[in-house]
């Protein structure tokens, strides 16, 4: 069954907008606290928006002992199915899964344990709707006290208790509330014109989240743990500026797709990094987004590689097919344009374009302006433009569509040669650098050439592309 989700496009205007997010990696980030004070074990509520880039298991929200018994969890697992967990009872899994890594979810998990309805003693809810078919339900028994909120159980976001479990990918507005047992629309609205589920603010004082409770926007890069509520703020562990991150519920940014790719490609949790490794066929992995229309610029940088040169392509094709891509990102009936850094030549189409526009090394960075108005791709190197802008058409294939791409060439698969780069759309940055596009979204090592903007959807409902 599909999972319902925040469209990748969203285009809900107007009403709150969330300026940030955090970024887990999937190996150590998270953040924590114990609480100084006992509140409510049995009434509770934590909210959050989750942008799951990472199919392996990942804890959203745990609170627990050290040793993880006991424990109580909200965490994906390994099928991408969503687990309401306690040791002291509850065990509720999804039947339907939620494996779309580029849409963003708001995800609810309520508990009451007074209440004579079994079920209703744990309640989940997904994009304003609350699930009601479960593959397992196993329900807490009436008034039983969980292991949360009181000095003897720590509380983790991004993480299970024992550290174990890291989450990967992004959450936006993530609020606990202690003794309170609150519904959807305490955190979110359906937009009137597009029906898309969105955010709206919340309330920021310690009183609204009781006394545990606590509320991370992510706003304040050196303190992500910053409680809004303005209580105890939160431990951060294996967390600094570079994990804030201006892809949210209101802004989704363009990352690589896991879904079709590299024959044996690692991607990292933020679907931005990734390791080619040596396949011994060529294939490519794209951008998430697809564009008809409007200026668009992104930036790769070679991070490590095992050879004397860096031999991989990027460019643009109109074809999203990793089967039919070859080693300049060349279909049998798609169009590209693509970069050969090895030697600086560039392909249009299959043809070859001797320019000389020299190699790339380790650590360059390597810029793709392309403008779907005028008909036109510039490469740039470092933040300065290697030759002339090259014309490109699309054809008559997939109506004008055309996706960012990138792929190894063949000397790099067939010896056996790895290296890594990373792919900035907008979001993350390489380094903090803060060169934002024209409407100030995206965070670019190099400032985006005039008219050329970040590929996000705020930028996408703008240009119609």
């Amino acid at each position: 069954m599909t999972a319902q989700t925040i469209l990748p496009a969203n285009s809900a205007s107007g009403g709150f907008d969330v300026a940030n997010s955090m970024h887990f990696d999937g190996t150590s980030n998270h953040n924590h606290k114990t609480p100084s004070s006992s509140g409510s074990q049995r009434k509770f509520s934590f909210s959050a928006w989750v942008k799951k880039t990472d199919f392996s298991t990942g804890v959203l929200f745990s609170s627990g002992e050290a040793d993880g018994n006991p424990n109580l969890a909200l965490y994906f697992d390994s099928s991408s199915r969503i687990n309401m967990y306690s040791t002291q009872g509850m065990q509720y899994i999804t039947t339907r899964v939620f494996r779309d890594p580029h849409a963003w979810y708001h995800i609810m998990f309520v508990v009451g344990t007074a209440s004579s309805n079994a079920n209703n003693r744990q309640q989940l809810y997904v994009n304003g709707v609350r699930e009601t078919v479960f593959s397992t339900s196993t329900a807490i028994g009436q008034n039983t006290d969980l292991s949360i909120n009181t000095g003897d159980y720590r509380m983790s976001v991004g993480t299970g208790v024992d550290d174990q479990d890291y989450f990967g990918g992004y959450m936006a507005e993530v609020v606990f509330l202690d003794n309170q047992s609150l519904g959807p629309l305490s955190f979110g609205e359906f937009d009137e014109d597009s029906g898309i589920w969105k955010p709206i603010p919340i309330a920021g004082s310690a009183a609204v989240g009781g006394t545990n409770g606590f509320y991370l926007d992510f706003q304040a890069s050196g303190n992500l743990g910053n409680d809004v509520f303005g209580g105890t703020d939160l431990t951060e562990v294996n967390v600094g500026a570079l994990n804030q991150k201006t892809d949210t519920c209101t802004n989704n940014f363009c990352t690589l797709t896991p879904l079709t790719k590299l024959t044996d490609a690692t991607f990292q949790a933020d679907l931005c990094r990734v390791t080619y490794g040596t396949a011994s066929t060529r294939r490519a992995v794209f951008g998430s987004m697809v564009f008809t229309a409007g200026k668009w610029y992104c930036e790769t940088k070679i991070t490590a590689t095992s050879q004397t040169s860096v031999e991989m392509c990027l460019g643009i094709s109109n074809t999203y097919n990793p089967e039919a891509i070859g080693n300049a990102l060349v279909s049998n009936n798609g169009f590209t344009v693509s970069l050969f850094p090895s030697n600086g030549s560039l392909y249009i189409g299959t043809t070859r374009d001797e320019q000389n526009l020299g190699n790339l090394a380790v650590n360059d960075i390597v810029g793709m302006a392309i403008d779907m108005d005028n008909g036109t791709l510039q490469f740039y190197k470092n933040g300065s433009a290697l030759g002339s802008a090259n014309s490109i058409t699309t054809g008559d294939s997939d109506d004008g569509e055309l996706y960012p791409g990138f792929t190894v060439a063949n000397s790099c698969s067939s010896g056996g040669q790895t290296f890594t780069a990373s792919h900035n759309f907008g979001n993350p940055t390489f380094s903090g650098t803060d060169q934002s596009d024209e409407n100030g979204f995206g965070s670019f090592e190099y400032a985006p050439p005039s008219g050329f903007l970040a590929m996000c959807t705020k930028n996408l409902a703008s240009t119609g592309g």
